[in-house]
């Protein structure tokens, strides 16, 4: 697990509050933001954007990682979660689906990557990608 900045965690928690605000949830009213923060630095948001049929519907954290790649970015250093019911002040730990998980292994260091699941600026916990994922199938397998 690589060290994160404090200073630049924060602002990264930040963003992803930020993010959630722009969340398309008409049908779960549950709002999810991410920041990534790419190796240089770069912070990308996301936020999950949903569609009647829900298979179609896309995470927080895909649309963060996939905007950094239509970007031009390849190299990340972590991913910062945050979620809750519309309208709450009153935030849980988010941690991201399983498509989300298998996403980010394809983009993502299994060792170095790290995951920040946020209530607020102050109250967070970090995971490394193996340890929200272990046994994962990924392109090392093919």
């Amino acid at each position: 697990m690589k060290e994160i900045d404090e200073k630049e965690l924060k602002t990264a928690i930040e963003k992803a509050f930020a993010a959630r605000q722009y969340s398309y949830v008409p049908y779960s009213n549950f709002r999810v933001g991410a920041c990534l923060v790419a190796a240089d630095g770069e912070m990308i948001s996301g936020c999950n954007i949903e569609n009647s049929s829900f298979s179609a519907t896309n995470c927080a954290e895909r649309t963060a990682i996939f905007k950094a790649i239509l970007e031009g970015k390849r190299d990340f250093k972590y991913i910062v979660i945050v979620g809750g019911k519309e309208g709450t002040e009153d935030f849980d730990f988010c941690p991201p689906c399983g498509v989300c998980r298998q996403v980010m292994t394809e983009f993502c260091d299994l060792h170095e990557f790290n995951i920040v699941l946020a209530k607020s600026v102050d109250e967070y916990k970090i995971y490394s990608l193996d340890e929200i994922i272990p046994f994962s199938f990924n392109k090392n397998h093919l």
